[in-house]
């Protein structure tokens, strides 16, 4: 029991509501300093470059649409989705600051529930109800402020994220609800049809809300531990879990492992499944760091130059790591009766990163992935706080002047990393700053000063000499092939691109390693040509048909190329390498290979078409060594 607090105040219900309130907009006032960036990275094909989401009617359909619109990852996430949708209707336009201030209110309303679960949680922890409430409102405060929360809620398309996490602890404040009853011996099933609801909507929002019984198991196993009223409850319970813990697990042995796993490198990217797994070791302590030492510089938010481990030793770090974590769980395994909340939190935190630090090829580091994890981190730090407290007495000023030292010090830290994101210009600059190596941060920051100059007279602006001038900075620092590729746009744009220029950029990519972001420069460049911003063609194609050659393209890939070379440039004889590796890809008789055909007949290109259908009969492409 905890008794290592002064006298507290009566909180009574309606006390409790309006400090949660509080608690609530205080957390919202803190991060909106941020409120004056503007779109990143994935925010584009997600919202600006999503049509369907830019709707200004009631059609129901066109609402559908709008739903239905994700597909990055083969999953729908409809209530993200129209959640977007709704910003741009209300606003009429693309305006960044509508669609963060939803983010902002969310975060706020977040905070709002997760005082209540932590509450409820604290009071079946066995804490008296006083110390339950003041307790929830400390521990969600320090978790709304935190700065690692910065980029989950001002990263626009994150909303996915943070709705996860919502409705996520909206789900868990249910589900105790439930067991609460339950323990007591009475009526329970509003709560779980609450739960039920809760975590279909978390579903419709991002797919890692499939985590929700992981969740509710790490309670099970630490403050609930399967009590009931009724013996028999209580046995079904246990038994449930094991045989939900036995389906999950032959889920994962016998798909996930099948279908996810892969001794070579992942297509596109430059790590295998072990290298995966041994580099999440090291992902999950500077996390852990990143949650314990919160200051902003030592969370970069670009970390694309995170450093793959080869092996147990290749860095050292990782077999220390590896070992970390393990005693970590080890320890909340050994206190998980003595400490339950502590040892709930440990667990809470690595069952949020059960997919994202699993075999699926998912980019190696993402500090959003924190967002509902690191409630488990607050948790089990504010236990070892309160086991301190409790060991070794301090006068109640003294106890109440650290508490207040510890959340203004995330408070101060959040509001400074959000004041980094209130402008583009500001935030890409700070990214630079602290993580000087990463190509990324240094992209960003040309892109945003390109994007001033395209609302400061164009070709003629300062700003795009400065994107220049930045772009050049970051190839002699990274090497990027993007950088390389960014010179050559924004110097066409102005007029002053040489054939130096696009021989660095060719011979980068020559040996350049195939990545998702140098694989974009081809559709980058196609996108640019269809744009006519004064690209030369002969040298585009050139770097269309190396990047094709070195790249894993699937077959619809290469016929969007060829069918791009073939009718709208002046060189279309170079679109046939790219049709007859289409058709050895797609299955013999294909629709889109016989309308090819067909085309190219009606076109006198019937030479071409024999050729093709050919390819696409033997599913083997033999160039002709003539051409």
């Amino acid at each position: 029991m905890p008794n290592a607090f002064m006298t507290l105040p009566n909180v009574t219900p309606r006390v409790f509501f309006l400090l949660t309130l509080a608690t609530s907009l205080l957390a919202m006032l803190v991060f909106s300093p941020g409120l004056g960036g503007g779109f990143l990275l994935d925010d584009a094909h997600t919202i600006v470059n999503n049509a369907f989401i830019q709707i200004q009617t009631l059609d129901p359909n066109a609402w559908l649409d709008a739903a239905a619109s994700f597909h990055a990852g083969h999953g729908s996430r409809p209530l993200a989705m129209l959640s977007f949708a709704f910003d741009f209707w209300r606003h009429g336009s693309l305006d960044p600051a509508t669609f963060k201030a939803t983010n902002l209110f969310l975060h706020g309303l977040t905070t709002f529930f997760l005082a209540l679960f932590l509450r409820r949680l604290l009071e079946l922890a066995q804490w008296p109800a006083q110390r339950a409430a003041i307790g929830a409102l400390v521990l969600a405060l320090a978790w709304a402020v935190h700065p690692i929360q910065v980029s989950a809620v001002l990263y626009v398309v994150q909303r996915m994220q943070t709705l996860v996490t919502l409705f996520m602890v909206l789900a868990l404040w249910a589900y105790l609800g439930l067991r609460r009853a339950q323990i007591e011996g009475r009526r329970g099933w509003p709560h779980g049809l609450a739960a039920a609801l809760f975590w279909l909507l978390a579903l419709a929002s991002k797919e890692d809300a499939v985590l929700l019984p992981a969740y509710t198991l790490a309670l099970e196993l630490t403050v609930l531990r399967f009590s009931a009223a009724e013996p028999w409850r209580a046995h079904s319970l246990r038994r449930a879990y094991a045989v939900l813990t036995l389906l999950g697990t032959a889920l994962y042995v016998f798909w996930v492992l099948p279908t996810y796993w892969s001794w070579d490198t992942y297509s596109g990217r430059d790590f295998s499944s072990v290298e995966r797994l041994l580099t999440q070791c090291r992902v999950l302590v500077m996390y852990l760091g990143q949650i314990l030492w919160p200051w902003p510089s030592h969370i970069p938010f670009n970390y694309d130059t995170f450093v793959v481990s080869r092996g147990l030793l290749q860095p050292p770090t990782t077999l220390l790591s590896l070992l970390l974590l393990l005693v970590l769980c080890g320890w909340a395994w050994r206190w998980r009766h003595r400490r339950p909340l502590f040892a709930f939190g440990v667990l809470l935190f690595f069952a949020g990163h059960i997919i994202t630090s699993n075999v699926i090829a998912l980019e190696l580091v993402f500090e959003h992935r924190n967002h509902l994890p690191s409630i488990g981190v607050v948790l089990a730090v504010g236990d070892l706080l309160l086991m301190a407290a409790q060991r070794w007495p301090l006068h109640s000023v003294a106890r109440g002047a650290g508490v207040a030292v510890l959340l203004g010090t995330l408070a101060v830290a959040g509001g400074l990393r959000a004041h980094a994101w209130g402008d583009p210009i500001r935030l890409a600059e700070y990214n630079v700053r602290i993580n000087p190596d990463s190509p990324r941060a240094w992209l960003a920051l040309g892109g945003a000063w390109f994007d001033l100059a395209g609302r400061k007279a164009g070709k003629d602006s300062p700003y795009l000499t400065r994107a220049i001038e930045t772009v050049e900075a970051a190839a002699a620092r990274t090497d990027s092939s993007s950088a390389y590729s960014n010179i050559v746009i924004y110097k066409s744009i102005q007029g002053t691109a040489t054939q130096s220029d696009w021989d660095r950029l060719l011979a980068n990519l020559a040996t350049a390693p195939m990545t998702p972001p140098t694989k974009s420069i081809l559709w980058t460049t196609i996108q640019n040509l269809q744009a006519k911003i004064g690209l030369d063609e002969v040298q585009a194609l050139r770097l269309i048909d190396l990047i094709a050659e070195r790249a894993a393209f699937g077959a619809t890939e290469q016929l969007r190329i060829g069918l791009f070379i073939y009718t709208q440039t002046t060189h279309p004889d170079q679109a046939l390498p790219h049709f007859l590796r289409a058709a050895e890809g797609l299955p013999a008789g294909d629709h889109n290979i016989a309308q090819l055909s067909a085309d190219l007949r009606s076109q006198n290109r019937g030479d071409w078409a024999q050729r093709i259908e050919s390819a696409n009969a033997r599913g083997a492409y033999a160039p002709d060594t003539q051409e």
